[in-house]
């Protein structure tokens, strides 16, 4: 492995497009490439041809590969024509994006999540790339490197997506952001633009437990770590994981640990 873990970043940013709008490198772009769409509909050469991207579509170009982009009018929300497509776009490089690339074969185009995790990614390096005065530029590569492990980790969760895993995967990183906060079926299903009982199914059918098993556990592996390694008091970290009351937590934290919280904490520590 090369000593040089090098990561280059030079250019990232976001663009909306009201207008059609056509770009063609057919030799390569000469860098890598991470293309995430946010908003509206393109159409973007994907395997020698030309195929929808969608909200929520990664591509992703390594250097010399041909790159398409076409931007057209496609019926909106109120069924009329309109040009609508927003995008982040991060054009990279370095010794570390290559050995990267290199550890796995990575399709062009990858359906992920539009969640906070991924697209806060985007929005920091754009941000990090915008500072005129900078003096701790690597700190654009250390999110660029975080950006590209969750592209594998999303890869290794589920490498082949589907329309119902992709939903499924979508209340699952939408549990796993918001489980210290109250929430409802209801929020969960909302969130995806399903039915709850569709959310439901979904769920278990692509992970073998409810929408508020999963939730419970995200729940009790946070308050487990908060009870070893933070200085909160028990009720605070109960309420702060996201559990209603402090009862209902000491029974489901004793049911699954053994223990109670109290006693977990303090032998815990011995072992520290």
């Amino acid at each position: 492995m090369s000593t040089d873990q090098s990561v280059h970043i030079y250019t990232a940013g976001f663009s909306f497009h009201h207008k059609p709008f056509y770009m063609s490198e057919m030799n390569g772009v000469k860098n890598y490439l991470m293309r995430l769409q946010t908003d509206g509909r393109c159409r973007a050469r994907v395997g020698g041809e030309m195929v929808p991207i969608e909200a929520g579509d990664l591509l992703l170009f390594s250097p010399d590969e041909p790159y398409e982009l076409k931007i057209d009018e496609e019926l909106n929300a109120q069924n009329e024509l309109a040009v609508e497509s927003g995008d982040y776009h991060i054009f990279f490089g370095g010794s570390w994006i290559e050995e990267w690339w290199a550890r796995q074969k990575r399709p062009t185009k990858i359906r992920v999540p539009l969640n906070e995790t991924i697209i806060g990614l985007f929005r920091q390096i754009v941000l990090e790339q915008r500072k005129i005065s900078n003096p701790y530029p690597e700190i654009s590569g250390y999110y660029m490197r975080i950006l590209c492990l969750e592209t594998d980790r999303l890869l290794r969760e589920h490498p082949s997506t589907t329309p119902k895993t992709y939903l499924a995967h979508r209340i699952k990183h939408y549990i796993e952001e918001n489980a210290s906060a109250s929430f409802k079926l209801e929020d969960v299903a909302a969130h995806v633009g399903i039915s709850v009982s569709r959310a439901v199914h979904l769920f278990k059918e692509a992970f073998g437990k409810s929408i508020m098993q999963y939730t419970l556990d995200v729940r009790l592996d946070m308050a487990r770590e908060r009870i070893i390694f933070s200085p909160m008091s028990l009720e605070n970290i109960a309420e702060t994981s996201g559990f209603a009351n402090y009862t209902y937590f000491h029974r489901v934290f004793r049911s699954r640990f053994g223990k109670s919280p109290k006693e977990f904490r303090m032998d815990s520590r011995e072992q520290i």
